[in-house]
């Protein structure tokens, strides 16, 4: 029988306030885990905490933590890392502002690292040796399918991106005998805010309504839709489940098949 059950597992999940990360979190939760949320909104993550479902008898929190402060972010981890051994980390970050990558700022780069890479690398840091302690780790990042096919229009973000799958793909190298995968996941059109704002780029862009433009994206897609946070977020539930043990370094798109490579 396919093992699904998280209810002796302590899962941290990034962004949880809203979209994929608040749906991830709610998934772990109906699984039996005990979740921790992490965002910088502490009355949204309030909100969150009151939606989760704790028939299992889970202990849920939330982490208030801002990942443009990664020294802040360090002191949150440390602190919790004390009284929680985490089981599943999932690494959620809102991605970088859109643009062209010749006409962006050097300091756009600079932040985006931080704000993903080295931030992940500081929570890695932290959970990983709970993870040994238990013989079982569950990291997934949440990235994006330009780590397959770059985005036209998000130059930051495809080169940050970049940079953090081939740290996961080194990261699960190196976890991998101590019974920890590493993964990531790759969401592609996603009904979340960011998507709302990619729409609406789009749209002033190309000289269209909004609509045009949502239904020129939806064209893009062999499912002709968008996916729900809740679709992403199955594949991070499963992939934290102890029925995903032997995979382990791979990205997987939720993306309805928009990726042309395979």
């Amino acid at each position: 029988m396919m093992n699904l059950d998280l209810s002796d597992k302590n899962a941290l999940v990034c962004g949880a306030s809203a979209g994929i990360g608040k749906a991830a979190a709610q998934a772990l939760a109906t699984m039996g885990a005990s979740v921790t949320l992490m965002a910088r909104n502490a009355e949204k993550l309030q909100q969150v905490l009151t939606e989760l479902d704790n028939s299992k008898g889970q202990q849920h929190d939330y982490l208030v933590a801002d990942f443009s402060d990664p020294e802040a972010l360090k002191e949150r981890i440390v602190e919790a890392s004390l009284h929680t051994s985490f089981h599943i980390l999932i690494n959620n970050t809102g991605g970088p502002k859109g643009g062209p990558i010749f006409s962006a700022e050097v300091g756009e780069f600079t932040q985006a690292f931080s704000q993903h890479l080295v931030c992940n690398q500081i929570l890695v840091q932290n959970v990983v040796p709970g993870m040994k302690r238990a013989g079982f780790g569950r990291i997934i990042n949440v990235i994006s399918t330009s780590v397959k096919q770059p985005i036209d229009g998000l130059g930051v973000s495809n080169t940050i991106r970049g940079a953090v799958a081939n740290w996961s793909k080194t990261l699960s190298n190196e976890l991998g005998p101590f019974g920890i995968t590493v993964n990531n996941v790759l969401p592609g059109f996603t009904a979340t805010d960011r998507l709302t704002d990619i729409i609406a780029n789009a749209a002033r862009k190309f000289d269209k309504t909004e609509a045009e433009a949502a239904e020129f994206m939806r064209q893009l897609v062999p499912a002709r839709r968008f996916a729900k946070p809740e679709e992403v977020a199955n594949a991070i539930a499963f992939l934290a489940s102890p029925a995903a043990s032997y995979i382990n370094g791979i990205n997987v798109p939720v993306d309805g098949g928009r990726t042309k490579s395979l």
